[in-house]
Formats: C-alpha cells, structure tokens, sequence
C-alpha cells in the first residue's frame, strides 16, 4: 500500500469520523486508518446481547443543548430521553432504600464535594481531589459514595485528580440518554465515511517534508496526519513516532492517563425491577468492601436489564478479577435490593475490558494533579504537519463523546488551513 494523500486520519472513533468529514466537504484527499474491525471507537451500541440496545461506551448526551449529536440524532431519526435534572435515581443502603432524607442528603453530599474541588481548581490550586475534600468536614455516611461518583466523571480515584482539570470540565444537568445507542449514532452519523479497517499504524515519519504514515499493508505518505488515539495509547508506545516526540508533548500524553470505566450488562426473563420507567440505581453496603457501592441504569423492556458501571480502582480490581468477578459483584448487589431470586431470572450478562483493549487503553482522560497544563500542548500541530484529536483535546468537553467530536472538526479545520487541497 503505498499512496499519497492530503490528509490521513488514525483512528476512526467520534474524533477521527468528524476529522474526515470535514476534510472530505472541502475536497480534500483523505484516507482513514483503524486499527480496530469496526468504527466508533468508546461509541460501541451492542444490539444483540441484551435484547435491546446498550451502550458498552458513552451513552448520554453530555451538555445536551449545546450538544452537536442532538441536532444529528434528530437528523437521522434516533431516540433519546429529555431528562430533567438527574431524572429517576434511586438509592439502596444494603438492607434497605434510603428514605426520601437520606436522599436528599447524598444527593447534597456529593454535589457539595464537587463544588470544593471546582472551587480548589478555579482558585489555581493544582492539588489532588482528595487533598481539597481533606479541608472539608464531609457527612461520612456518603464517603464511598462521593468517591465513586468522583471515579464516575473521571475514571480515576481523587488522589489522581487534578483540581485545576476537573474544574475546566463545563457541563450541565442536560444529560440525556440515547435510548437507540449513541454508539449507533456515532457510526451512523459517520457512515458516509471510506474507512480502512483492521489497520493499525506502526509509526509516523515525520523527519521529512511528508508524514511516512507506515502500517503492515504498506506506507502512505501525507501533508498532514490528525492523530485521534487515545493519549493513553500514546503513552504505552502503541503509536511510534520518528523522531521520537518532544519531551514536552511526551509528557503531556503521560499526564493524561485513561482510568477505569467499565460495565456489566445484566438481562433478565421478566420485570424483576418493578420500575416502568429507566431509573438510576445507586447500591450501598456491599458485603465485599473492597468492590465498593456499584451504580445501575435499570432499563425496562420485554427483557429487563441492568446496566452496572465499575470505575476507579474498585472497578480496576474487579477487571483484573475477571469478567465473573465483575458479572458476580453486579448481580450480588442487586441480589441485596432486589432478592435471591434474581439469579434464576438472569439469562445474560456482558462486561466491557476498555482498560485492556491495546488500542484504547481506557475509559476516558483525567489530568494528574499538578498537571493540569497537560492538554494545552496537544492543541499545536506538531511540525506543522501532525495535529491532535479525540476526547483529550477538548478543552472543556473532554471525557465527552461530543468533546471528542468537536477536536476532531476542529483539527479538520487546523490542517486544511496548513495545507489547502489543490
């Protein structure tokens, strides 16, 4: 294989398919290369294994009406739930449901914890989460459940936290869930898009005036490349780079890990919730503490399912444990809400292993305290000639599939005004 091109695009997720079409609308010459066998990246909509669509990756509309995936959703006929606030939630304390008090008071506990963080973070202080809630006089009835709901928006434990970064992040209660798959409308939003599959870039040449884009079917050579894998992949080599990377851009790639966040999908034969409606399940009080509280989308249907959401280091111990650990530490604890007899109704579970996955390596980028500068050196094209995408370079939207999406036009853009086509 060997070809030359305007641009070519590594990596076909949110970031990489949004490149791509922006670069095909001014008429340039692009090729996209994915390593993986399908498109889409974290947006993976599994419609088999549950009987009914869910989302192994991101699932919900993330700063809904400022959100460019809800005018596509519209566009292309996908479903999706207006929800207000943070819609039915619902919270279980091992032995039994918190009380409308308790509730409220978690509900205060958590949202006041991320308050002190943001507050640390605007103020400068480039300190670890963990270091910001020490200051504070936290309700300890709610420790473990503010610490998960920490690893949930970061994928990290507090202590990897920085304030400064987690502070940037801009969102509101406008999340809405994509009922049809928002991994589905990633792809189908992207479908128009030529993508060579199954081809993982090696390493990328840019010590001459062209960017030698070398695979194991062959070199392409470009005028620029939009580089959309992960920083995580960055970090771990899985990409090469001659020469090597600055130290600087290295660095930030480091600064910039993929932590946990994984799921375990649960299907069941019969309504064994009792809910009619989706309901965010919060569980407390497991009898293992080490696997900490678990968090549940319960989805009705004609096959019931649960969804289960591990993240930070309890989630990263269940991974290492195994899919049956992590099947097995979901359906215990809703087991404890929900009765014994839920282990004759299962008829199927799923687990997701995006940490173990060598051409992602996570769940979604967090900045490590004192490294909060981290992502302002992935905005500069390298040389000119190799710029940066997906969910880590976007300045307030990262860990967002929208964020991811928006580098991706954005790079689109930067590359074509270094390099017109023609």
């Amino acid at each position: 294989m060997t070809a030359e091109f305007d641009v070519v695009v590594v990596g076909a997720g949110a970031a990489g398919l949004a490149a791509a079409r922006t670069l095909h609308a001014a008429g340039a010459h692009v090729r996209v290369l994915e390593a993986s066998g399908r498109t889409g990246g974290r947006a993976f909509t599994d419609t088999a294994s549950l009987g009914q669509p869910w989302d192994l990756g991101c699932h919900w509309l993330h700063h809904a009406r400022d959100n460019p995936f809800v005018a596509l959703a519209d566009q292309l006929g996908f479903r999706y739930r207006r929800t207000e606030g943070r819609g039915n939630r619902r919270l279980h304390l091992g032995t039994r449901w918190a009380d409308p008090t308790e509730e409220a008071a978690a509900r205060a506990e958590v949202d006041a914890a991320f308050d002190v963080v943001r507050a640390a973070g605007r103020a400068g202080r480039d300190v670890s989460a963990a270091a910001a809630l020490a200051e504070r006089d936290g309700d300890p009835r709610w420790t473990a459940l503010v610490r998960q709901w920490f690893g949930l928006m970061s994928a990290q434990e507090p202590e990897r936290i920085s304030c400064v970064d987690f502070a940037a992040y801009v969102d509101t209660d406008d999340n809405w869930p994509v009922t049809d798959g928002y991994g589905a409308l990633v792809r189908a939003a992207g479908a128009d898009v030529p993508v060579t599959l199954a081809c993982p870039v090696r390493r990328l040449d840019w010590s001459g005036p062209h960017v030698g884009v070398e695979t194991d079917a062959g070199t392409l050579k470009a005028r620029a490349v939009i580089v959309t894998v992960s920083t995580q992949v960055i970090a771990d080599g899985g990409l090469g780079f001659f020469p090597a990377l600055p130290v600087a851009l290295a660095e930030a790639c480091a600064a910039l890990p993929l932590g946990v966040a994984e799921k375990v999908a649960l299907s069941f034969d019969r309504d064994v919730f009792g809910f009619a409606d989706r309901t965010g399940l919060g569980v407390l009080g497991a009898d293992d503490p080490r696997r900490g509280p678990i968090q549940f989308q319960l989805l009705p249907g004609a096959r019931p399912a649960a969804i289960g959401h591990l993240a930070g280091a309890a989630g990263g111990d269940l991974l290492k444990a195994g899919p049956a650990a992590m099947t097995a530490a979901a359906l215990d604890a809703l087991c404890a809400v929900f009765g014994e007899d839920l282990r004759r109704r299962l008829r199927g579970s799923f687990t997701t292993s995006w940490a173990n996955d060598r051409f992602i390596g996570g769940g979604y980028s967090c900045a490590v305290p004192g490294q909060a500068g981290a992502r302002e050196h992935l905005f500069e094209p390298l040389a000119d000639r190799i710029l940066f995408a997906g969910e880590a370079v976007h300045r307030t939207a990262f860990s967002t599939c929208h964020g991811a999406h928006l580098s991706g036009i954005a790079a689109a853009e930067r590359a074509l005004a270094l390099h017109p086509p023609g």
